[in-house]
């Protein structure tokens, strides 16, 4: 319950911080610029750069504190995870096989594939 709400903020933060990034104006004004004045200088002179440089402000600070708010949720929502009832990977539980422990140190109850080695060699040259 408590890991899906976390997974929830984080895609609601991802997004939000994506908006974010995008507004924020680049080398080439970026879309910050296009929504603060129309044409760059056409309709308020010097009053323009003074509102952009707000909003260039504002638009850093809540990058910055959605990139942390971000980052936190993301390392909080790997201790939320139920571990308990996981005993099997998604693959192991989507097979339908049922799950096979195997104890290493118990002599194994197939044959081996290797041949048995033979006790006496036979002999390269026969004799006659």
């Amino acid at each position: 319950m408590l890991y899906t709400l976390t997974i929830i903020l984080i895609t609601i933060i991802s997004v939000l911080m994506v908006i974010v990034i995008l507004l924020q104006s680049g080398q080439g004004q970026g879309l910050s610029g296009g929504m603060m004045g129309g044409g760059g200088g056409m309709m308020g002179g010097g009053g323009n750069m003074m509102g952009a440089r707000r909003t260039a402000d504002f638009l850093s600070k809540a990058t910055s504190i959605l990139a942390a708010t971000f980052l936190t949720l993301c390392v909080l929502a790997n201790f939320f995870i139920d571990r308990e009832t996981f005993d099997q990977s998604t693959i192991q539980q989507q097979s339908g096989f049922p799950t096979q422990t195997q104890d290493f140190d118990a002599p194994a109850d197939t044959d081996s594939p290797l041949p048995e080695q033979q006790d006496e060699l036979p002999d390269p040259i026969p004799q006659e």
